[in-house]
């Protein structure tokens, strides 16, 4: 049944990506957190991956600008793949992520521990390592974007203790990070050059505004080159069409706020025990996180991001051109 699932979503994949994709298959890991990938990366069990590469029509296929995509816990939407196809149309490849299906899983909405975003930061840099190779793209001209789990590949593919641990010479030139978790305080707050911006909603209480606002204020007194908008009146995936839902086995995690330490391991609330481990991070989300967090679309939200996103990617990867 899980298979058939899987099948369907890569169709599903195909109508709304629109044009042909080049399948890219790579060699990455299974590190369950981000203290695995800082600490002991080396001795992660090996995942094969692949991603889809797609390219602007009537574009020529040399040294384009690139945006890696990395999607949230509900795998990729149909709004996801918009944005991708705006960047095509305003002439830059885009390769989209696919470490679930790589992984054969469907979501991981109410547990979070079959593919992690500390899996999809590895998958993420793995993946831009391979193309760097490519005279098709420029990978000196990559950003990276993703929506919710994907958000947080977005963000923290530019914290600097993951980035070393994976590559320290391949970087990022810019990072949208669209609704990702920021429930975090940093015992290292050291991000890479690269311009970071996050778009999120007021009212989303399956990641909250105001831990990200927060965040990004605490990066900005560091020196770190981060901003945020936050829209009015709009939820989870404001940036879908999706009519308003509850999602009833999400986690909602307003009240969590967890330390990460330098070595990456994120700890319990309260205890401060390191959750290194689907058990762990099961009884820390315990602790803080209710269930049934509200999600769908918020047109004026939507717009609004779309319309931004088209900018910051314009700036960063266009603009910039010699």
């Amino acid at each position: 049944m899980k298979s058939n699932t899987i099948l369907f979503g890569l169709l599903l994949t195909c109508i709304f990506a629109g044009e042909n994709g080049e399948r890219i298959t790579f060699t990455s890991a299974n590190p369950f957190s981000f203290f695995h990938v800082i600490t002991d990366l080396e001795n992660q069990e090996t995942q094969e991956v692949f991603g889809m590469l797609r390219f602007p029509d009537g574009a020529e296929q040399k040294n384009l600008p690139l945006i890696i995509g990395a999607a949230g816990s509900l795998d990729w939407g149909k709004h996801h793949f918009e944005y991708l196809a705006m960047y095509r149309e305003m002439g830059i490849a885009t390769f989209e992520l696919h470490s679930f299906a790589s992984r054969n899983v469907t979501s991981t909405v109410g547990t979070q521990t079959q593919v992690t975003s500390a899996m999809m930061i590895l998958d993420a840099y793995r993946a831009l390592e391979v193309l760097s190779d490519d005279p098709r793209v420029d990978t000196d001209r990559a950003a990276i974007t993703g929506w919710s789990l994907g958000g947080s590949v977005a963000l923290f593919s530019a914290w600097q203790p993951l980035k070393e641990a994976i590559n320290p010479d391949l970087s990022f030139v810019a990072h949208l990070p669209i609704y990702p978790p920021c429930i975090f305080e940093l015992d290292i707050m050291e991000f890479t050059d690269a311009p970071i911006h996050i778009l999120i909603g007021e009212l989303d209480n399956w990641v909250p505004a105001d831990a990200c606002e927060n965040l990004i204020s605490e990066m900005q007194l560091a020196g770190i080159d981060a901003d945020i908008t936050v829209y009015e009146g709009a939820h989870h995936s404001f940036d879908s069409e999706n009519p308003l839902n509850v999602k009833e086995g999400g986690y909602k995690v307003s009240d969590c706020l967890f330390r990460l330490r330098g070595d990456g391991a994120v700890l319990m609330k309260f205890m401060d025990i390191p959750m290194t481990s689907p058990l762990r991070q099961k009884i820390g989300l315990a602790f803080c996180a209710d269930r049934g967090p509200t999600l769908g679309g918020h047109p004026p939200s939507r717009k609004a991001a779309f319309e931004f996103a088209r900018e910051f990617m314009n700036e960063h990867l266009l603009t910039s051109e010699q």
